[in-house]
């Protein structure tokens, strides 16, 4: 059996204290959930009418309100954050590894970023929804798709935004690095705009409490979304997670996507280490 086929480790029966943080936890995410949700999609009508008014692109406010509800969301969970570098100011992509669903809270708690996630996420109840309103791109990861997803990626970075992709193409339990996948690297050599992208490896890693499992937050094989999540609600106190933003690598510096990706992989894994 390998680790993707394992079960997670058995938890003890939730006691009292668990079961309360539980209670209090949920309706109190799911309003900061809606407000947070509600306030996003009214200062985004602000940000294009300002931006038809000026007849030009203008600094959004929108996406700021994603930063302030990925850091509620984390205390929330009992996660305080630790950052170390400083995502890039550069034109390109993060690259990160992919332990679980959170790490995409954990970045947006760090830096405004939009996300490159698998096609059948924009399918699920409400995360889809909400997904697709602050700007993720939803992907199919099949060879018969990878022309039309680098043009896609192409797009939404010629254009500015700052995208974080996952390369692994999976999750994990959190304890390693996958290898990865190379295709999406290609968009870095466009001609059009090379020498112009630059790609930032970034490491996340999540310390439970010590009386927690290690794999408290991977999410992977089988493991649905709900029953994570809930477990991570009832559960999950007096954790952190670590982000570690690694110098950039000027994509013009490697001869194609392999050596890229390969470079990539080796700062995240030592990260990881």
């Amino acid at each position: 059996m390998t680790w993707a086929e394992a079960e997670p480790p058995a938890l003890p029966p939730p006691g009292l204290v668990d079961r309360l943080r539980l209670a209090w936890r949920t309706p109190l995410a799911v309003a900061w959930l809606g407000l947070c949700f509600a306030a996003f999609l009214a200062c985004r009508g602000a940000d294009l009418l300002a931006r038809r008014v000026a007849g030009r692109r203008l600094p959004a406010l929108a996406p700021w309100l994603v930063v302030i509800w990925a850091r509620g969301a984390l205390a929330l969970l009992g996660l305080r954050q630790e950052v170390r570098g400083t995502a890039m100011a550069h034109p390109g992509a993060l690259v990160a590894n992919h332990s679980s669903w959170l790490d995409i809270v954990a970045l947006q708690a760090a830096t405004r970023v939009f996300f490159v996630s698998k096609a059948e996420v924009a399918g699920w109840p409400v995360i889809g929804a909400i997904g697709r309103a602050i700007g993720t791109m939803f992907i199919e990861r099949r060879a018969t798709e990878a022309g039309r997803q680098t043009a896609a990626l192409h797009a939404r970075i010629a254009r500015g935004d700052r995208l974080v992709i996952f390369p692994e193409g999976t999750s994990s339990d959190g304890g390693r690095v996958l290898p990865f996948k190379t295709a999406l690297f290609a968009v870095f050599f466009a001609p059009d705009l090379h020498g112009t992208l630059w790609v930032q490896p970034v490491t996340l890693r999540y310390r439970p409490r010590p009386d927690l499992p290690p794999t408290l937050y991977g999410w992977w094989g089988g493991m649905d979304f709900g029953g994570h999540l809930t477990k991570l609600l009832m559960r999950s106190s007096g954790g952190k997670v670590e982000i570690d933003f690694h110098p950039p690598l000027r994509a013009a510096d490697f001869a194609d996507r392999k050596p890229l990706a390969a470079a990539a992989e080796a700062r995240v894994r030592d990260g990881l280490a």
